[in-house]
């Protein structure tokens, strides 16, 4: 038995903050429902490339300049969660090949991060990936062994025995005051009909190519404000020249453009903790960095629902930080 034995939780979204949070909740032995209205995969958990990318994001995101201690932390806690839901982990790394070699190798060692320079290119090792709608399957499926209850629908407010765990989009601020610092931000991400298949994600500045045997996956872009999911031509054109000037041989190559909604706070960091709603835990907001911290989310927001210490990231991860700010 542990403290989450016999606790009683509904866990609103089914992306990857809100399937790893249910298995971990359910491994620890709350009873866990998990309600979200859209079929598997629609939603940005399901369209993302699936990215564990600590190096990338701390190097070549300005929001996410200082935060690679807790982004590695995160990706370090994968293997454990991958072994338990059977989620294939890419380790192969990336190849950044735009403008300024010295300047991210240089930024990237100073953070205290694995990056060597090979002539046009630097390697970072840190950077890992997965599938994503694989992993979802896989989430969904060691979910339901664990006990944990699918159903259709929209979250309600908590009944009086339960915690109701918000780990959805940018909606829900009629459930929790804090949502309001969420802003939508729509990507677009192409998946084409060839292209390599294997090795590192090539990372360039403003776009990736991410190898994938069922066809290359070039992204993304980042439309804040945005929460329509139309797929808009020019920013298609846009991230197509962007990935030809860096493989040419992409040209001429088909392409399917999908369509995703983030929910980011201003400092790109999720919001996870207790809300001043009662009985309601937040663990949403990360941004482009969903399936990277899921797991970190995931043990945070048990440790507050166990009563232990939520660890060192929590006051980072607060969601009433931006009330502070206010103040």
């Amino acid at each position: 038995m542990t403290k989450l034995t016999g606790l009683k939780v509904t866990v609103a979204g089914a992306g990857a903050l809100g399937l790893t949070t249910a298995l971990e909740l359910a491994d620890g032995g709350a009873s866990v429902t998990v309600r979200d209205p859209a079929p598997l995969g629609r939603n940005a958990s399901g369209v993302a490339a699936g990215m564990l990318a600590p190096g990338s994001e701390a190097a070549l995101d300005a929001v996410s300049a200082g935060d690679f201690d807790l982004l590695r932390e995160a990706r370090d806690l994968w293997p454990a969660l991958a072994e338990r839901a059977g989620i294939a982990l890419d380790r192969s790394g990336a190849a950044y090949v735009g403008e300024h070699i010295g300047a991210v190798a240089a930024k990237l060692r100073g953070m205290g991060a694995k990056a060597a320079v090979y002539g046009d290119r630097v390697l970072i090792s840190e950077d890992w990936r997965l599938s994503a709608l694989e992993a979802l399957t896989a989430l969904r499926l060691a979910c339901e062994d664990a006990g944990v209850r699918f159903e259709q629908t929209e979250a309600e407010a908590p009944a009086d025995d339960e915690t109701l765990i918000l780990a959805a989009g940018p909606g829900g601020a009629a459930l929790a005051p804090e949502i309001a610092s969420l802003e939508p931000i729509k990507g677009h991400i192409l998946r084409l009909s060839g292209g390599p298949d294997m090795g590192p994600v090539i990372r360039g500045d403003g776009v990736y190519i991410c190898p994938d045997p069922q066809g290359a996956i070039v992204g993304a872009t980042m439309e804040r404000g945005l929460s329509n999911g139309d797929v808009d031509p020019a920013r298609v054109a846009a991230l197509r020249a962007a990935a030809e000037a860096i493989l040419p041989e992409l040209a001429g190559l088909d392409a399917k453009a999908e369509t995703g909604v983030r929910a980011a706070t201003a400092d790109g960091l999720p919001l996870v903790g207790w809300s001043r709603a009662p009985r309601v835990l937040l663990a949403a907001g990360a941004r482009r960095n969903g399936w990277l911290l899921a797991p970190l989310v995931a043990r945070t927001a048990a440790a507050y629902l166990a009563d232990e210490d939520p660890g060192p990231f929590a006051a980072r991860l607060d969601p009433r930080r931006f009330d502070k700010q206010e103040g």
